[in-house]
């Protein structure tokens, strides 16, 4: 992550947000390019503790999170606060987009 530069980034989120009218839509957008482009099941650490992000999920407030578990426990992390493994995820460009656009 981190090796976009501007201009590219600014390219992925027009691709995404290309027939969006408002942020909203620019987010579901956005949303949409995740849950197409990121390479699931994987596994990262949170915390020190190893988890597996298997989904990405809209929350009600407008947030995009990563949807984790580490056995029976399951817990959604906003996806801007998720650290990545290295090497990252196929698809974890579109994170740095989504990173980009919020600002």
């Amino acid at each position: 992550m981190g090796t976009l530069g501007r201009a590219e980034l600014e390219a992925m989120i027009e691709e995404a947000t290309v027939d969006a009218y408002n942020e909203d839509e620019q987010l579901t957008g956005l949303f949409t390019m995740l849950e197409e482009c990121l390479d699931l099941p994987f596994t990262t650490a949170v915390l020190g503790v190893e988890v597996t992000v298997h989904g990405v999920d809209l929350t009600p407030d407008g947030r995009i999170a990563a949807l984790c578990s580490r056995g029976r426990v399951r817990q959604s992390i906003g996806i801007l606060e998720l650290p990545l493994p290295s090497p990252a995820p196929e698809g974890a460009d579109w994170i740095e987009a989504y990173r980009h656009w919020a600002g």
